[in-house]
């Protein structure tokens, strides 16, 4: 795809659903991307600021490829503005390291040499450095590898077509339901977000959705609940819902943390609204998938840890039902 289009004298971004309409020499909101002599030039190309080799779990990504390892990679950069980020320190940071090169093939190449099965592009927004991040993932196919977005969901329209061409699974934050909330706190759009998820289901890229809940910002239990009906009316009942525990950081490090009986309630709320699949992420307590059928337990988890893993591939062992997600 083309990653910029022309406006008079200055170039619109493509890359995300801010449109940045940059002039000679601006950069936009993400920090990463330039206007340089009329083109746009992604200032983090081929130079990472985090790479570690994570469990798939982690991402947190429950039904895609259960018990593997993910090479993940991240820049500098965001077109969030999160007052509770927890990656703040390189998501909301334009400091960067260009003494650090790892370019596409290499990407892939290492992560192939590591035993990794996939890619992820997480720790910030991977939508501001698709250049980047493409030319990766089209490597990652030559090994044989499999590519995986860690998302806040507002890639632009142009993007989100793009990435049904080389996106295997996406895990999207659904940060709220308020749309004022998005719009004078994220600096983003809630529509937007709902878009590219229905866009990637769409797709038939595999698709969970991870919702941190944060003490007297998002979880009130008509916020909760939209959000679950949404998954499962628009979305559909087979996508995960990973309902994620706050703890304080970055600018809201006077928030208290999120208590447990409100987890145990959302955990309701969506099974309540018909969700096969929901998970409880950062606090210790045993993540059961069950078969939607007959209830039987097919994949425990401790952490990022599986400690029981009971499919018959891809299949419920006791009522032969398949359980939806990338398995192999």
């Amino acid at each position: 795809m083309q990653y910029y289009s022309q406006r008079e004298d200055r170039i619109v971004c493509l890359l995300c659903r801010h449109y940045c309409t940059l002039s000679e020499g601006q950069i936009g909101m993400c920090h990463v991307e330039k206007n340089r002599n009329g083109i746009l030039e992604c200032l983090v190309y081929a130079h990472p600021a985090a790479v570690h080799i994570d469990p798939i779990e982690k991402k947190p990504l429950y039904h895609f490829l259960p018990q593997t390892t993910s090479f993940s990679i991240g820049t500098v950069g965001c077109n969030l503005r999160c007052p509770f980020c927890q990656n703040w320190q390189i998501s909301q940071c334009d400091d960067i390291d260009t003494t650090l090169t790892l370019l596409p093939s290499d990407a892939a190449m290492l992560a192939k040499q590591r035993g990794c099965s996939s890619i992820s592009y997480t720790y910030n927004e991977p939508a501001i450095w698709y250049p980047y991040a493409k030319d990766i993932g089209i490597e990652a196919k030559k090994q044989a590898l499999y590519n995986i977005f860690v998302s806040s969901g507002y890639e632009s329209a142009e993007v989100s077509e793009d990435l049904g061409s080389w996106l295997d699974a996406i895990n999207i934050d659904l940060k709220c339901f308020n749309p004022e909330y998005y719009k004078k706190v994220l600096k983003a759009s809630l529509e937007g977000v709902k878009e590219t998820l229905k866009n990637m289901i769409h797709q038939g890229i595999w698709v969970e959705v991870t919702t941190l809940v944060i003490p007297d910002q998002n979880d009130t239990e008509e916020e909760l609940r939209e959000i679950a009906k949404f998954i499962a009316h628009e979305l559909g009942c087979h996508v995960p819902w990973h309902i994620s525990a706050f703890h304080p950081d970055y600018k809201m490090n006077q928030t208290n943390p999120t208590p447990i009986t409100t987890m145990q309630k959302a955990y309701k709320y969506g099974k309540e609204a018909g969700l096969y699949y929901v998970y409880l992420g950062n606090i210790s307590v045993p993540n059961q998938t069950r078969c939607p059928e007959c209830d039987t337990l097919l994949i425990e988890r401790e952490g990022y840890r599986v400690t029981q893993f009971n499919l018959n591939d891809g299949h419920c062992p006791q009522c032969d039902r398949t359980i939806e997600g990338v398995w192999k």
